[in-house]
C-alpha cells in the first residue's frame, strides 16, 4: 500500500475524488513543515446537486482547507472544486465531502477542537494548539452552536428554572432559562430583567414550546424576573429558590452577628463558624459555637431562630407548613432582633412562592449546579469579551445539545 492509498483510507475517500499528490515543504526552523495533500475528481465525473440531479463539471476552482496536523506538520486539503451549471442557468459549486460550505477548515478539524473545548479547554488555547487564530476558531464554534441550536426541540419542557449570570465580573449579564426536569439550559439571551423573560419565551416558543404547559417556573426573588413571569406564563406557578431564601436568611444572621462582634474578640474569625451547618463542623468549631451562644444570648437567639427555619423545607403537609412558617414569623418578631424582622418582612411579600415549594418540589440545585458549571468557564477563560461568544459557550457546556460534526469515541 503506498502513501496516496493510506492518506484517501485516512480521509475516506470515495470516488469521483481521489489523491493526485502528496508534499511535504520543510519550514525555515526545521520544527514544522506544511504537507499538502492534492486531491482532484475523476475526468467525466458527473455531480448530484440539491435538485437531484446529476451534471458534469461547468468549470472548477482551487481551494484550500486546513485539516489535523500530521505529526508535527501543518497538514492542508487542495482540491480542484467542480462548479456546473444547472437546469436553470445557475452555476453552482459541488459541496466536497470533507467539508462544509464557507468553512477553511475540513470537518474532522473542526470536530476536534470542539472536543478540545468540551473537554474544558479555553477556546484561546485551543487556537494556540491546532495553530489557528482565536477568531477563526470562533466563528467555527458559533457556527455548529447555532445550528444545533436551531435544531434543539423544548416542546415537552413543563418545568423551568430562570438565573442570571455575568459574561465578566460586573459586566454584560445573561439570563439562563434551565429546563429543570432534563437538567440543560434551554435558551440563554443577554440582559436581566423582565424582557428577558419575553424574548426567552418567544424563541423557545418558536422551538416547540407551549407556554401553557409550563406548570412551575423557579426563580429567585427579583421583581423583574416576577414581573416577566406573570405577563409571559400567566397561568403557571411560581416557586421562589430555596437557596436564594437560604442566603437572604444568612445575610440577616451575618448582620446579626456583625453588631455583636463589636467590642467582643472572641467572635472574631467565627463568621463561617455560624454560617456553617452544624454536622459540618470540626469537634472544636462545635464546641466554640457552642461556648458562643450562650456567652451572647442575643446571638445565640438568632442562631436558633435560623435552625428554626429550615424545620420548614422538610414538612409535607401545606396546612401544617403555613402554620409552622407564621410561628417561626412571629416568634421572629418578638425577638426584636431587627435583621431577622427585615428578613420576615421578605418572607410575607413572597409568601406564595415559598409555600408552592412544597407543592412542586423544585429545588434550584440543578441551576446552581449548572450556574457552578458556567462560572467555572468564565474562570477559566477569563472572561468572555463578546457576550455572543459566553452565550453559546453555556449552551455547548450545558445545554445538551446534538451536533453534526463527527464525533470522535471517548
Amino acid at each position: 500500500m503506498n502513501s496516496k492509498e493510506i492518506f484517501s483510507l485516512a480521509l475516506n475517500l470515495q470516488p469521483p475524488w481521489f489523491i493526485k499528490d502528496i508534499t511535504l515543504e520543510k519550514g525555515d526552523s526545521n520544527l514544522f513543515g506544511r504537507l499538502t495533500i492534492q486531491i482532484d475528481f475523476e475526468k467525466g465525473a458527473r455531480f448530484t446537486m440539491s435538485d437531484g440531479q446529476e451534471y458534469s463539471a461547468y468549470d472548477t476552482e482551487i481551494k484550500t482547507w486546513q485539516h489535523l496536523n500530521f505529526f508535527e506538520h501543518e497538514c492542508f486539503i487542495s482540491a480542484r472544486v467542480p462548479r456546473v451549471q444547472d437546469n436553470e442557468n445557475r452555476v453552482l459549486t459541488v459541496q466536497v465531502p470533507w467539508s462544509r460550505p464557507g468553512s477553511g477548515f475540513t470537518l474532522l478539524f473542526e470536530a476536534f477542537a470542539m472536543l478540545l473545548i468540551e473537554k474544558e479547554m479555553p477556546v484561546n488555547k485551543v487556537a494556540k494548539t491546532v495553530r489557528v487564530t482565536a477568531p477563526r476558531l470562533w466563528r467555527v464554534f458559533n457556527y455548529w452552536i447555532k445550528k444545533a441550536i436551531a435544531k434543539d426541540n423544548v416542546s415537552s419542557v413543563e418545568q423551568i428554572g430562570i438565573d442570571e449570570t455575568s459574561s465578566r465580573k460586573g459586566h454584560n449579564y445573561v439570563t439562563v432559562t434551565v429546563d429543570v426536569q432534563e437538567r440543560r439550559v434551554i435558551h440563554a439571551c443577554e440582559g436581566k430583567d423582565a424582557d428577558a423573560v419575553r424574548h426567552m419565551k418567544q424563541e423557545l416558543q418558536a422551538k416547540g414550546l407551549r407556554a401553557e404547559n409550563i406548570r412551575n417556573v423557579c426563580i429567585d426573588m427579583s421583581p423583574a424576573f416576577i414581573s416577566g413571569v406573570f405577563d409571559n406564563f400567566p397561568d403557571t406557578e411560581i416557586t421562589f429558590d430555596r437557596f436564594h431564601i437560604k442566603k437572604l436568611l444568612n445575610e440577616a444572621f451575618d448582620k446579626v452577628r456583625q453588631l455583636e462582634r463589636k467590642g467582643n474578640d472572641l467572635l472574631k474569625g467565627h463568621k463561617y463558624t455560624f454560617l456553617k451547618a452544624y454536622e459540618k463542623l470540626s469537634g472544636k468549631k462545635q464546641r466554640d459555637l457552642d461556648m458562643l451562644v450562650h456567652m451572647y444570648p442575643k446571638l445565640g437567639e438568632a442562631y436558633r431562630l435560623k435552625v428554626m427555619f429550615d424545620d420548614f423545607w422538610e414538612m409535607t403537609d401545606i396546612q401544617d407548613a403555613q402554620g409552622y412558617l407564621a410561628f417561626w414569623c412571629d416568634m421572629v418578631n418578638d425577638s426584636k432582633i431587627f435583621p431577622l424582622i427585615e428578613f420576615v418582612k421578605t418572607i410575607k411579600a413572597h409568601w406564595f412562592g415559598i409555600v408552592n415549594y412544597l407543592k412542586s418540589n423544585i429545588t434550584a440545585g440543578v441551576i446552581e449546579g449548572i450556574n457552578n458549571k458556567i462560572q467555572l468557564a468564565k474562570r477559566r477563560a477569563r472572561g468572555y469579551r463578546r457576550i455572543d461568544n459566553f452565550i453559546n459557550m453555556i449552551y455547548f457546556l450545558c445545554g445538551k445539545l446534538k451536533f453534526d460534526y463527527p464525533q470522535y469515541p471517548l
